[in-house]
């Protein structure tokens, strides 16, 4: 469990590379990426202009080794919450691992769920049972493996992905209830074109929406974990644009099956005289067009795409939840002393933890979708400001952190979430109510629908009060105005506090303790731990590799 990817790649620097951009691109290609893809072409009024996934993840790929990468990587960093204990401390760590943590957990809910819908469409088998056996499969090689283990069968999964739908797509375009989608992209035959259409009203809530792609897609463990295990900053880089190109690349099949299904007269075929759309299974397009439109033997080549679409994401996002919590909860803010054989052991209990409430939470599909989709704002609202931050803006705080993570929450929560169905107290300008028809019942549902790019304004408006709180807070501290002992987050008086000395020790000998008498200090962890948390390449106490440098006129 404790085998690190970077001594893979160290052991490996030949494919080290290639097969690092392979783990990237099958991590975010999961189940509910490419049946995501497949349903939004398919939709009525929609199609491939708001299929926002493929580019949206591509480009937070690119916009993260472009960026994030090499600051994260060269700083000597090993989890996504590091940078934000060692400035902040480790109790504002703990309150931003819980957005990052609900992230991990639904997205893996979500992606099983998919897979045990998948499961039942083409095999005719139980759902529930289809999901406890795909996580138990997940969860052991996790467990047994760690991130080794996931690095190899991602490679593996990725390949089952191209191969099985790549097989599928052919077969369904020769089927003749299928007609031309090129034609069908155009014209209106069996319903709308698929390329679908932006109405002038929802600008502003496409833009939204694929910025939270683009920007929300950043701060995720599951794609740190590949960065900051990587041989060095420059390869780290490398494999995230690699790593676009393949997600881009894997999206072209579902958007064929998607294509497809909008050109079929559903009529000829077994699955009956509806559509899928007027049945609410649009959901299901991809698993649908494989059963229906090809033979049974290319069914269950397409099964195994979408099984391995699934495996190879649920993984990385359990084991990614497993050793944020291991690094940054229980060892840094509460065993700082523990030994090595006791991380390896939180690991491995929290492994099966975040595996069993994952799947437990796939086996509740009415909310799984909404949940995961909150998260994601979550993510985008609360993380990616705090993480912009404590990168690149000198001089933020405990304070400013606290007040825009406050700032975040209360503005995107305020926006209400129809799938939730959660209400909004904060009616942002253009709102408007939409009718939803559920077509196999009949019954009407009205929610709200905000066209205000609200979720972006909420992330922009978090990110200011970081900055304007840290340097209020700061102005008014060492300006006298406020008396020193209200600094009870020891952020501006007390700034190499013992909650934020994350890389110092004390060296004097004297019982009064001044602020020049610290120095920087090698971090010291046992010969397994260094291993499976802490890149002692670089962690050193030059400039370029020690954080408190980049922060040194706070």
């Amino acid at each position: 469990i404790s085998t690190i990817f970077w001594n893979f790649f160290k052991y490996n620097k030949k494919n080290s590379t290639f097969a690092s951009s392979l783990c990237s691109s099958a991590t975010w290609v999961g189940g509910g990426y490419i049946n995501g893809t497949a349903e939004y072409v398919y939709l009525p009024d929609y199609g491939l202009a708001w299929a926002q996934a493929p580019f949206g993840y591509a480009l937070s790929l690119v916009l993260g080794g472009l960026f994030f990468a090499k600051p994260m990587r060269s700083r000597g960093y090993v989890t996504m919450l590091d940078p934000f204990q060692q400035l902040y401390g480790k109790r504002m760590g703990g309150l931003l691992f819980i957005p990052a943590l609900m992230g991990e957990i639904f997205w893996s809910a979500a992606i099983l769920s998919a897979l045990g819908a998948t499961l039942s469409v083409i095999v005719d088998i139980n759902i529930n049972m289809s999901v406890v056996i795909s996580a138990l499969i997940a969860i052991f090689y996790t467990l047994v493996g760690g991130l080794y283990s996931v690095a190899y069968t991602d490679v593996v999964q990725l390949f089952c992905i191209f191969l099985g739908l790549w097989i599928s797509v052919p077969f369904a375009l020769s089927n003749p209830a299928v007609s031309d989608i090129g034609l069908s992209a155009k014209e209106e035959i069996y319903q709308s074109p698929w390329l679908g259409n932006i109405k002038p009203e929802d600008n502003w809530l496409w833009a939204d929406n694929f910025f939270l792609l683009m920007l929300g897609g950043i701060p995720w463990q599951v794609y740190f974990q590949r960065v900051l295990s990587a041989s060095s900053a420059t390869y780290a880089q490398v494999l995230s644009f690699i790593a676009a190109f393949g997600c881009l690349v894997m999206a072209v099949p579902s958007v064929l099956i998607g294509a497809i299904g909008a050109s079929t007269d559903w009529n000829q075929t077994t699955y009956g005289s509806l559509a899928p759309k007027d049945k609410d299974e649009s959901d299901m397009i991809l698993p649908i067009v494989l059963q229906h439109l090809c033979p049974p033997y290319i069914s269950f080549f397409g099964l195994g795409a979408v099984s391995a679409a699934v495996m190879s994401s649920a993984d990385s996002s359990i084991l990614s939840a497993s050793s944020m919590f291991a690094r940054n909860i229980y060892q840094l803010a509460f065993r700082q002393s523990a030994s090595d054989t006791e991380i390896v052991w939180v690991m491995r209990i929290t492994i099966f933890v975040f595996g069993a409430l994952a799947t437990a939470m796939a086996l509740l599909t009415g909310s799984v979708y909404g949940l995961w989709y909150l998260s994601s704002d979550l993510v985008y609202v609360i993380i990616f400001p705090q993480l912009l931050s404590v990168l690149f803006v000198k001089g933020t705080n405990t304070y400013g952190s606290v007040a825009a993570y406050i700032f975040g929450l209360l503005l995107r929560i305020g926006g209400g979430e129809p799938y939730l169905k959660l209400p909004p107290f904060i009616y942002y300008p253009g709102w408007v109510t939409v009718e939803r028809v559920h077509h196999l019942t009949g019954d009407v549902e009205f929610f709200v629908q905000q066209r205000f790019p609200f979720k972006s304004v909420s992330m922009v408006a978090s990110f200011l009060a970081n900055v304007a709180f840290s340097y209020l807070t700061k102005y008014l501290f060492e300006s006298g105005m406020l008396s020193h002992k209200y600094d009870f987050l020891d952020a501006v008086v007390s700034k190499h506090s013992k909650e934020i000395m994350d890389k110092t020790t004390l060296v004097s000998n004297h019982d009064n303790i001044i602020l020049s008498e610290m120095a920087p200090v090698r971090q010291a962890l046992g010969a397994t731990i260094a291993g499976t948390f802490t890149n002692t390449e670089v962690l050193s106490d030059d400039g370029e590799s020690s954080p408190e440098s980049f922060h040194s006129d706070n």
